[in-house]
C-alpha cells in the first residue's frame, strides 16, 4: 500500500473505526451476538480492529491475530462474524479513502481497490485460518474427551470395576468399549467387570452383540463380566430377539450384581447384628450402677 494512503488510513484510524463500529452495531439487531452483552461485544470489535490496524502499522501479519482467533473460538463466535467484520472494514475504508480524494477516476479506483485488497485480504485468510486450526483443535480436545466419559471403567474395590454405559451404543463407541475394558482389566487387576446399562434405553441385536464380543473378550484374558441394569422392558426385547447370554451373568440392578462380584472373588456382605453388643452394654451399664 503507497505511504500516503497507509498514513491516510492511519491518521484517520479513529474515524474509520467509528464507521465501522456504527456499521457492525446496526448489523447486530438481526444476529445472534444480540444474546451477548454490551460490554463484551463493544470489547470484542474494539479488539478486532487493534488487531487489523497493528498489522498495518507494522505492515506485516503480527502474532495478535492467533491470539484473538483463539480467543473467539472460546468464546463460541461464528467464522461468520471475522469474515463479515472484515468485509465491512474493507467498505469502509473505501470509502473513506475516496472521500478524501479530489480526483476519482477508474485508474485511481483500482488502484485503490488493489492496495487495500492487498492489505485486508492476508488478515482474513490468516484468521480464517488460524480459527479453523483452532476450533478444529478444540473439536479434536472435546472428542476425545467425551471418548473417555462415553465408556469409563471405574475401580470400586479391589479386583472388582464397574463400566456405567449411558445412552446409544453404536458400532464405534461398541469398539471403544473392547478397548476400555481390554485396557482397564489389566491396569486394574480386575477379575470382575460389571457393565452396568440402566442408562442405555435401546438393547436390540447389535447392541447385545457388541457386549458379548466384549465379555468374551474380558473373559480370554481372564476376568469374568456381569451385565446388571436389565429392567422388564430390555429382558422382554432380549428375549423376544432370541439373544442367547446364558454365558454372560446377568442380574437386575447394580446392588445385586456387585453381591454376586464378591462371591466371584471370594467375599461376601455380612449383615452386623447389633442386638448382642446392645445387651452387652445394657449389662455393663447396670453392673456399674
Amino acid at each position: 500500500m503507497p505511504k500516503r494512503v497507509n498514513q491516510i488510513i492511519i491518521n484517520n484510524s479513529d474515524i474509520i473505526i467509528k464507521n465501522w463500529l456504527k456499521i457492525v452495531s446496526e448489523k447486530r439487531i438481526d444476529e445472534y451476538t444480540t444474546s451477548i452483552s454490551e460490554d463484551l461485544f463493544h470489547s470484542t470489535n474494539r479488539e478486532f480492529v487493534n488487531v487489523i490496524f497493528k498489522s498495518l502499522d507494522e505492515d506485516r501479519l503480527t502474532s495478535e491475530i492467533e491470539t484473538f482467533s483463539e480467543r473467539l473460538v472460546h468464546l463460541g463466535w461464528p467464522l461468520s462474524y471475522l469474515t463479515d467484520g472484515l468485509t465491512t472494514f474493507r467498505r469502509v475504508v473505501f470509502d473513506f479513502i475516496l472521500s478524501q480524494s479530489q480526483k476519482i477516476d477508474s485508474d485511481y479506483f483500482s488502484i485503490i481497490i488493489d492496495k487495500v485488497n492487498g492489505w485486508v485480504d492476508p488478515i482474513i485468510n490468516k484468521l480464517v485460518d488460524e480459527y479453523s486450526g483452532n476450533w478444529e483443535h478444540t473439536v479434536s480436545l472435546q472428542r476425545v474427551a467425551l471418548q473417555e466419559l462415553s465408556a469409563p471403567l471405574i475401580p470400586v474395590m479391589r479386583n472388582i470395576t464397574i463400566m456405567p454405559l449411558i445412552g446409544t451404543i453404536d458400532t464405534e463407541r461398541a469398539k471403544l468399549i473392547m478397548e476400555n475394558l481390554l485396557q482397564g482389566v489389566i491396569k486394574h487387576n480386575a477379575e470382575v467387570v460389571l457393565i452396568d446399562i440402566t442408562g442405555v434405553p435401546v438393547v436390540d441385536t447389535m447392541v447385545a452383540h457388541h457386549l458379548i464380543q466384549a465379555a468374551e473378550a474380558v473373559r480370554l484374558i481372564g476376568a469374568n463380566c456381569i451385565l446388571v441394569g436389565i429392567r422388564p422392558e430390555i429382558a422382554q426385547t432380549i428375549v423376544n430377539l432370541g439373544i442367547d447370554l446364558s454365558r454372560f451373568p446377568t442380574r437386575s440392578s447394580l446392588r445385586k450384581g456387585f453381591e454376586t462380584a464378591l462371591e466371584m472373588t471370594g467375599r461376601k456382605i455380612i449383615k452386623e447384628d447389633k442386638s448382642k453388643e446392645m445387651i452387652e452394654d445394657i449389662m455393663k451399664s447396670i453392673e456399674k450402677e
